[in-house]
């Protein structure tokens, strides 16, 4: 089955130096585009993340500090990893919880603006999760009855998945053909922030952790203004301080 698409859709995976959207770096992006008119475009790309990669890494995605030093940083790369997805929609595996958060926050180091909730999300990963909860490899066994090849190569990934996605669509009848529909239907609980401390409970933004989960953001800064202070200086997700001074400062305005 071919994808009924209005704008075009873009499969991201990425290779990092961890699993921290903070502190962990992207060593390599592969970024699969689907046309509406079914070509697609493929642009793969290694980059310095100027941070060590822990060997721990290394033996996952097999690719070391040495691989990488005479790479381009992100920085570099930015501007052309932006254009490439303007207008697309965007699809992954795990990639609501991890590579959109992640690419997200290179953004924002560098001084680029982004917005990533604006498109539909297509969480590939939970569609499975919610059908036949697996990992990629199997994923991709169960759906195109082939063994998986080059598993944690970026770009094999991101084909594998876009592969899956189209298999998920012939399998599930439920399942709509529609980019809008699947974005839904794999994002899960409603998040404000991709690191998912800010969640949506009747259209009011609460806290997701700590000790003030489950309350509502505006009327925790209201009681507790050294909150905010301490969430700023604190090990968040850019994107998450992001959200939460928003949602501080327009809870100032109102007030006024």
């Amino acid at each position: 089955m071919n994808l009924a698409l209005t704008r075009p859709i873009a499969c991201v995976d990425l290779e990092t130096t961890g699993t921290s959207i903070t502190q962990d770096r992207i060593i390599e992006i592969s970024i699969v585009k689907l046309h509406p008119d079914g070509t697609r475009d493929i642009k793969t790309r290694r980059m310095n993340p100027t941070i060590p990669i822990p060997a721990a890494a290394s033996e996952v995605h097999g690719i070391y500090d040495a691989d990488v030093a005479n790479e381009p940083t992100f920085k570099e790369l930015a501007n052309g990893i932006k254009q490439f997805l303007d207008n697309c929609d965007l699809c992954g595996f795990n990639s609501n919880k991890f590579d959109f958060p992640i690419l997200t926050e290179e953004f924002l180091r560098v001084g680029i603006e982004v917005d990533f909730r604006q498109r539909h999300l297509v969480d590939v990963q939970q569609i499975f999760f919610k059908k036949e909860p697996r990992n990629l490899s199997a994923a991709y066994k169960f759906y195109c009855k082939q063994e998986l090849e080059n598993a944690h190569s970026a770009e094999a990934d991101a084909l594998a998945t876009m592969d899956i996605l189209f298999a998920q669509l012939d399998h599930y009848d439920d399942l709509k053909n529609d980019v809008e529909f699947l974005g839904i239907f794999s994002n899960g609980e409603d998040s404000v922030d991709y690191a998912r401390r800010i969640k949506l409970v009747n259209n009011i933004p609460v806290f997701n952790f700590g000790k003030h989960k489950d309350k509502s953001v505006a009327t925790v800064f209201a009681q507790e203004p050294s909150y905010y202070d301490w969430i700023m200086k604190g090990d968040f997700a850019l994107d998450t301080k992001k959200v939460i001074s928003k949602i501080y400062f327009d809870s100032k305005l109102k007030k006024l």
